[in-house]
């Protein structure tokens, strides 16, 4: 389906900006982590736009800005599923 390809894309992008700019710097250690757990580059990352679509989901839903500090929670805990 194009809306999914066109979330992926967009979800992707993020997190190859959060790699490219080391901000934060936890996403990189994350996504080496994963790499080193046996995740090729496409799984790492899907992994990894679970958080971030938690955070976005929250922005939309709650009107508050992005919770890095939760992010940074949830990156930690992949592969387990983020929390809200």
């Amino acid at each position: 389906m194009e809306v999914n390809g066109n979330l992926k894309e967009h979800l992707f992008g993020i997190i190859e900006n959060q790699l490219n700019d080391n901000d934060p710097p936890e996403t990189k250690t994350t996504y080496n982590r994963l790499k080193n757990e046996g995740y090729n580059d496409t799984q790492a990352k899907a992994v990894i736009a679970q958080c971030v679509a938690v955070e976005i989901f929250g922005v939309f839903k709650s009107d508050k800005p992005f919770d890095e500090v939760r992010y940074i929670k949830n990156l930690k805990r992949l592969p387990k599923e983020p929390i809200e």
